[in-house]
């Protein structure tokens, strides 16, 4: 626009100032005399308004605005006609009003995120009170009542998070804390033997062979690496990488017949950001003993295919469209549905809706899992229509990370796990039946 500079500004339009780059990059050497006179008819431009006329939309000043700086022409060209003027005027007071708009509208988000935040917060205080004082103490009589049922779908305070999953999970394999430091001792014995000779010495485990303990040992060290990268504390140097090596090293002792399975870390660097180090493990043996769990991570292929047409009776039930769209590409649900069991959410969601969605998993068990995976087809049904084969797959490989947990959970509660009268447990036990034929 001729004759309009824009500029940055804090708030009001402040006088030009010119630093050293200005004149190289414009290319002009300016007298001393007309640097004067160009700041003194700048200077006028932009003085600031009578302290009375200052804006008063907003509780909080705005960390900036886009203003523009009408500047007549310089003199060495011709000077503007009265129209010309007159219509760059308009436009200068049509691009204000519009960033004045936009700034308006940027500080009422802000503001509205401020205090939704406040309110979340507000909630969880009053919630962890209700926790702490009511419902852990009287836990088994209460976790299965409405009113707990309905403040756990709403998601767990982070101070009784782990407490809460470690009780839902529970302790069936009855593991204690100086099992896990037997488990953790044979396996830094083992690490060590591995790292002083490269082989392994004892002759325990029958059944499982040298090879297989090497490629778990191996395979932690480059999972563990690859675990929340984003976060620089699981990896080497960081202040959890040792204690999720021991969760998992400990792990493979405990369970050789199923040792190390890729994703395995991401379930332990959850639980461990959620519990003390002993409680850490007792819960990721218990939880990785469920049915769902052990089959994925056993690689039980018949059980694994119960699972997957279970999912997609319900898929059919709730997203028809979608269902026959995926059909038509040969798209079956392992192509997604592995990464998402196998880290139970948490490396395709942010951390914090991941642990959400752990809460009311620990509440209501494998259902949940798939229940939301179809919550989150829901989310991008209309994009995934238009979507081929590589696509969809890429995209739930990967999803957006702008999902939101009021989103994604409002998608959640649609979604309906009934299927002509029968719910997931019979449907699932159904096409178990009927793959076994």
């Amino acid at each position: 626009l001729n004759g309009c500079k824009l500029t940055t500004t804090c708030n009001k339009i402040s006088i030009f100032k010119r630093p050293f780059w200005w004149t190289i990059v414009y290319g002009i050497a300016f007298s001393s005399n007309a640097a004067l006179e160009y700041e003194a008819r700048i200077g006028k431009l932009c003085k600031p308004a009578p302290q009375a006329t200052r804006r008063r939309h907003f509780e909080f000043e705005p960390l900036s605005t886009t203003a523009l700086i009408l500047e007549d022409r310089p003199s060495n060209l011709p000077a503007k006609s009265t129209e010309e003027a007159l219509r760059h005027k308009q436009e200068y007071d049509e691009m204000v009003a519009e960033a004045k708009k936009r700034e308006i509208k940027e500080a009422h988000r802000r503001k509205k995120i401020m205090k939704e935040r406040f309110k979340q917060e507000e909630n969880i205080a009053s919630a962890m009170v209700i926790w702490v004082n009511e419902i852990l103490p009287n836990w088994e009589s209460m976790r299965s009542t409405r009113r707990v049922r309905e403040l756990w779908w709403q998601g767990l305070p982070p101070s009784v998070r782990g407490r809460v999953w470690s009780l839902a999970v529970g302790n069936e394999l009855n593991i204690t804390h100086e099992l896990y430091e037997i488990f953790l001792s044979r396996a830094k014995e083992r690490w060590k033997s591995f790292g002083e000779t490269g082989t392994e010495n004892d002759t325990e485990d029958v059944g499982v062979s040298l090879a297989d303990r090497e490629a778990s040992l191996e395979l932690i060290k480059l999972d563990i690496s690859r675990t929340f990268p984003s976060l620089y504390i699981f990896q080497k140097g960081g202040p959890y990488h040792d204690l999720l090596h021991s969760v998992l090293g400990a792990y493979t002792c405990y369970r050789p017949d199923v040792g190390y399975v890729q994703g395995m870390s991401f379930i332990a660097a959850v639980l461990i950001l959620n519990l003390e180090e002993a409680d850490a493990f007792i819960a990721f043996a218990n939880l990785l003993n469920k049915p769902c769990q052990l089959a994925f991570f056993r690689v039980d292929h018949s059980m694994m295919l119960k699972y997957f047409a279970a999912f997609e009776v319900f898929f059919e039930e709730n997203l028809p469209k979608l269902f026959h769209h995926f059909k038509s590409y040969n798209l079956t649900p392992d192509i997604y549905l592995i990464d998402w069991i196998f880290t139970l959410y948490s490396k395709s969601l942010p951390l914090d809706l991941a642990c959400r969605v752990w809460d009311v998993f620990c509440r209501d068990g494998e259902e949940f899992l798939f229940r939301t995976g179809l919550g989150i087809l829901r989310i991008y049904e209309d994009i995934l229509l238009q979507m081929d084969f590589i696509h969809i797959a890429q995209f739930l490989t990967k999803l957006p990370e702008d999902i939101t947990s009021e989103k994604l959970f409002s998608c959640i509660t649609s979604i309906q796990m009934q299927n002509s009268n029968k719910k997931w447990a019979q449907v699932s036990t159904s096409c178990m039946s009927w793959i076994n034929i």
